[in-house]
């Protein structure tokens, strides 16, 4: 995710980044104003064309194209939106675990404070991978009787992690180390933790419809490649740049909307899965170190 100051107007006007909608359209602005003045020099210099009113027409259809992709991109934040307070809900159900395992463990039991704050930061660490391109067991500490082999057996990594969280809470309950009382106020949090993850997937697994992205790249084509059709006789070759900037008006709410729309990769726009895991990792390790 880029860090940035929104009030450094000057700075955001001029920026070109990778993900920049302006660089990733650029080819299509090109041919977009390549067809717009031929179009230009066929209907003004060689055929003398009166082609008329269709910029009324273009008027109509861009004012409902512009409600679409409203919905497009509102529908698209809603997204992102959820999936930051999901792992804003992954941080604060963390932190409020290792404080009540370190509040509820005897002073002494040094290797349960070990063995729970490796569970945990192991958690976040094969979530934010299992919503990316799929959770990866070597990037897991081994965490007493779970050792690399164990991570490995295949499956589905943050269940396997959760459950191995649940085994060891339940075993401390049974050896009499935690109270059944103790027990309902920890199965809140992890409860929580399978919860948030069953959301993240929800999101990542539930794209926009079909059939309304199909219809929105389609509208918007057929909306830009006939414009020049009645705005070239009105503007003449002036229609190059207007028509290339109504391309890229429309077409870079489309590219952001699909950008934002999973917000778990490592994309530019994406959330913060990184620094939030880090971020994690610190609090518990102080808590529990």
């Amino acid at each position: 995710m880029i860090t940035y100051n929104p009030k450094d107007w000057w700075k955001l006007i001029f920026a070109f980044h990778r993900s920049d909608s302006f660089r990733v359209l650029l080819p299509g602005m090109v041919a977009v104003a390549i067809y717009t003045g031929a179009i230009a020099y066929v209907e003004n210099d060689l055929l003398h064309a009166s082609f008329r009113n269709t910029t009324l027409v273009h008027s109509l259809i861009g004012f409902v194209l512009s409600m679409m992709l409203i919905f497009r991109t509102n529908t698209a934040y809603d997204r992102w939106w959820e999936g930051r307070r999901l792992w804003g809900s992954f941080v604060n159900n963390s932190r409020n675990l290792a404080l009540k395992l370190n509040a509820f463990l005897p002073p002494d039991a040094t290797a349960e404070r070990a063995l729970f704050r490796t569970l945990i930061v192991n958690f976040i660490q094969a979530s934010k991978e299992h919503l990316r391109q799929g959770s990866v067991a070597a990037n897991l500490a081994p965490a007493g009787p779970y050792d690399a082999a164990h991570w490995a057996l295949g499956g589905h990594l943050p269940n396997r992690v959760l459950k191995a969280l649940f085994t060891e809470i339940n075993r401390l309950c049974s050896a009499g180390r935690l109270s059944g009382d103790q027990l309902i106020v920890l199965n809140a949090e992890l409860q929580s933790f399978a919860d948030n993850l069953g959301g993240c997937e929800r999101i990542k697994k539930t794209p926009i419809p079909y059939a309304y992205s199909l219809f929105l790249k389609k509208i918007i084509f057929i909306y830009v490649f006939t414009m020049p059709i009645g705005f070239v006789l009105d503007y003449g070759y002036w229609a190059v740049p207007v028509v290339t900037f109504v391309f890229y008006a429309f077409a870079s709410i489309e590219v952001i909307a699909e950008e934002i729309e999973d917000p778990f990769g490592s994309d530019a726009n994406d959330l913060p899965t990184d620094a939030i895991t880090e971020t994690i990792r610190t609090n518990v390790v102080e808590i529990l170190g």
